[in-house]
């Protein structure tokens, strides 16, 4: 008998990581999301011991296989500026090591913008930062290249630029790939129908290699195909559509991956129905 599959949110931390399971539960989530810390600072508080037993037993008695953490907005891995490059090497090794300590077992990273210093220089800043967090690490969690959405100077929308960073990553076994399917379309990459999706995931399998997808962000575009616009839109509500999202979660050993949503939700009853019907296209 085959697992059933993992669909889930990003959901709210708020007043302390446990309560995040609770949460999706509530909205028929069995897998989910979440920021560890406030995304929008540098400053963050230790976590405490009690905080982290407590997370840990809530997923015993949840029973979620996978669960994913998202590094704060503000750090930019590509960048060179020294300044900036420390605090966001810093950040991710924090991170890694509050993934290690919760049993968190993702942490999704933005992977940012090289700052017109090109994409080759972007990507070598990148894997030297995960090269160092991983190096600091004493515990199981994997950093997962995000794809981006082709903004300019931004470093990933590029299936070959993702592999390009993996290749340079010491160790292969604590790194890997979050694909969000609103950034695959604003970057270009077509996924409205069987047919593009396809293409698309054939080219990611040719260049970036499916046994490294570990995690989908799974939302539809507000944006049109190749914008470059990273706007997510409920499922089956945007330009993807639910063709295309339905063709997207039925390719080969997608729906294998923890699938989770970015969308702008309005309240737990709307989360709720994404989940049912994510579940639904998934048949």
């Amino acid at each position: 008998m085959t697992e059933e599959p993992m669909v889930g949110l990003h959901v709210s931390a708020a007043g302390s990581p446990e309560f995040a399971f609770d949460r999706a539960k509530e909205i028929g989530a069995n897998t989910f999301q979440i920021f560890t810390r406030n995304p929008n600072q540098w400053k963050f508080k230790p976590i405490p011991d009690e905080t982290v037993a407590a997370f840990r037993e809530k997923r015993k008695e949840a029973g979620f296989r996978r669960i994913v953490d998202h590094m704060p907005y503000l750090p930019n891995l590509a960048s060179s500026e020294k300044a900036t490059m420390k605090i966001s090497r810093f950040t991710l090794e924090e991170e890694l090591k509050r993934c290690d300590a919760l049993g968190i077992d993702y942490l999704v990273v933005h992977l940012g913008s090289h700052l017109g210093k090109g994409a080759a220089v972007g990507i070598a800043n990148i894997a030297a930062a995960c090269n160092q967090a991983i190096a600091a690490s004493q515990g199981n969690a994997s950093i997962l290249l995000e794809n981006m959405a082709g903004q300019k100077n931004c470093v990933g929308a590029r299936f070959e630029e993702i592999r390009a960073i993996l290749d340079k990553v010491a160790d292969s076994k604590r790194v890997g790939v979050c694909l969000d399917s609103c950034h695959v379309y604003a970057a270009g990459f077509d996924l409205a129908s069987e047919e593009a999706v396809d293409d698309t995931m054939g080219l990611f399998d040719q260049l970036v290699g499916l046994e490294s997808l570990k995690v989908v962000h799974l939302n539809d575009s507000k944006g049109p195909l190749g914008g470059r616009l990273d706007r997510h839109e409920n499922i089956g509500e945007g330009k993807i559509g639910r063709k295309g999202i339905r063709a997207f979660l039925h390719y080969r050993g997608v729906d294998e991956r923890p699938v989770i949503m970015e969308t702008p939700y309005e309240d737990y009853k709307t989360m709720e129905k994404s989940i049912r019907l994510v579940r639904t296209l998934m048949q």
